[in-house]
């Protein structure tokens, strides 16, 4: 049965191994001395920590090539992810399958939601549409939104959203990159800003420059 040391496990994640032994502690995970964690059981104890070992239904609402990209995406089952429905506001969509779901018209999106007990939705729509595409999602009982719209959402509380961003992530690269290429070429970068990410607040109240939005 294959076995991982907390040794192994904490260079690979960058960490200090007793740090990463009292945090599989928690998990309830010793370990044996000598022969270190069955990765089996250890992957099971942190799926069901991070609640990956049910089933969790999710719609996606907009399939554009965002849209259609993310249902064919193969990593949401492996976790516990399973696209229960495909949504869109064109009528020309309707019925057409996408990564084998066949796609549904935004006049069902409630009852597609209740029949499937749906708590999380996934938003890739134009940005104009996405705060009335959530504000339906909330009214029908979603309680978990990923939103792709380069918008930002207001939700009320107990509604979680988390936003993903890909220029933000891009700004950061590129502020690495700038940073580099400073070094490179003898340029100053000051101390504090070497260790900061694009928007974080340095010890003296500087932030990074990044890239206009």
């Amino acid at each position: 049965m294959p076995t991982v040391s907390s040794e192994e496990l904490a260079a690979a994640a960058g960490v200090n191994s007793a740090k990463l032994r009292k945090d599989f502690s928690y998990l309830g995970s010793y370990g044996t001395r000598g022969v270190g964690y069955d990765v089996e059981y250890l992957v099971y104890q942190i799926s069901r920590e991070l609640g990956l070992t049910q089933d969790w239904p999710v719609v996606i609402v907009g399939i554009g090539n965002l849209g259609a990209a993310l249902a064919n995406y193969g990593g949401f089952a492996s976790r516990g992810f399973r696209v229960a429905a495909l949504i869109d506001a064109d009528p020309a969509m309707a019925g057409k399958p996408v990564a084998g779901i066949p796609v549904q018209h935004t006049d069902d999106l409630e009852k597609i939601i209740q029949d499937n007990g749906v708590s999380i939705g996934v938003i890739a729509t134009p940005a104009g549409a996405a705060q009335p595409v959530c504000d339906r999602l909330v009214a029908a009982g979603v309680t978990s939104i990923l939103n792709f719209a380069p918008t930002v959402l207001t939700v009320p509380d107990g509604v979680d959203v988390r936003k993903v961003d890909l220029s933000i992530e891009l700004q950061i690269l590129a502020f690495h990159e700038q940073r580099k290429a400073g070094e490179d070429h003898g340029g100053t970068v000051p101390p504090a800003a070497a260790h900061q990410e694009p928007g974080e607040q340095g010890p003296d109240g500087d932030v990074p420059a990044v890239m206009p939005a």
